[in-house]
């Protein structure tokens, strides 16, 4: 007996680190890729630094400099716009194409057509809904040929009008992709809950509110979960709209941080806004997964 435990204790030492040594590369990679950036961008938000010479010891000067830019402060607006407009019009767009197209023959491929624009680029996204709102653009000429009050609206050029419009184009990329997740996700439910529920009369929306939603949870929390970081992050699209204007008015965290560093050579305070960005985003996931996993492990 003795003899067996102790080849089985050294067989689990090998297997131990055997998986440690499949895990290093992918450990690695993500120190070096990750957190060694993330250190050094956190002690450049203490420095001074325009990209030549050695950063110069401020400590929190920049942070108050963050805080104290009116310019920042409506960037931070904007971003929690972002994240309010990404997770009603994305998600809510991509759960009812879902809903409506699921048990439908073909419903596949009534679903492509939405998915289309998730495999454009974000910048590719910018310039078609530029060429649309752009004043003189596509909609200002279909509105003057239908009659239809609204031709000669400022969308890109008054704030917080331009934020709404980029969401929308936001929207219109990112609706398909999450119906595709909540079409897997409805696919993935056992039909006995919902056969049970018909049987007692439910029907509609009484259906999906007390038997389908619920059975939803899981998958909408990934949904939900990654809108909230992807809102966070905004960036592409803004830029390819508007490029943050006019003048700050429609910046956002993202934005904000790549002018102050690459435009205005400011690494500092672009540093600063990139711990702030990293921390609010960390901050609202973790929230978020552990309210949810609560209400998981209370249901």
């Amino acid at each position: 007996m003795s003899r067996t435990k102790e080849t089985n204790d050294r067989r689990g030492f090998g297997y131990q680190w055997q998986a440690r040594a499949f895990a290093g590369p992918a450990i690695v990679l993500t120190i070096v890729l990750l957190y060694l950036p993330f250190v050094w961008t956190a002690w450049l938000s203490f420095t001074e630094f325009n990209g030549f010479g050695s950063p110069e010891w401020v400590g929190l000067d920049n942070y108050v400099t963050m805080f104290s830019d009116p310019g920042i402060l409506v960037s931070i607006r904007n971003t929690l716009l972002w994240v309010v407009g990404t997770l009603v019009l994305p998600v809510t767009l991509g759960l009812l194409i879902a809903v409506l197209s699921h048990g439908l023959r073909g419903g596949v491929w009534l679903r492509l057509p939405f998915l289309i624009p998730y495999a454009v680029s974000g910048i590719a996204v910018g310039v078609i809904w530029t060429f649309i709102l752009q004043t003189g653009g596509a909609l200002d000429e279909a509105l003057r040929f239908l009659h239809i009050p609204g031709a000669g609206t400022r969308w890109l050029l008054d704030t917080p009008l331009n934020t709404v419009m980029m969401i929308i184009a936001a929207a219109w990329q990112g609706s398909g992709v999450n119906a595709l997740l909540f079409g897997i996700g409805l696919q993935s439910i056992p039909k006995e809950p919902l056969e049970a529920a018909r049987l007692d009369g439910a029907t509609g929306w009484s259906l999906f509110r007390h038997i389908t939603w619920p059975l939803l949870a899981p998958l909408t929390t990934v949904v939900v979960g990654l809108s909230l970081v992807g809102s966070l992050k905004t960036f592409d699209i803004v830029w390819g709209m508007t490029k943050g204007g006019p003048g700050r008015d429609s910046e956002t965290l993202a934005l904000s941080m790549y002018k102050q560093t690459f435009v205005a050579s400011d690494y500092g305070v672009g540093s600063a806004l990139a711990v702030l960005l990293t921390v609010v985003t960390v901050a609202a996931s973790v929230l978020y997964l552990r309210q949810q996993l609560r209400r998981g492990a209370e249901a």
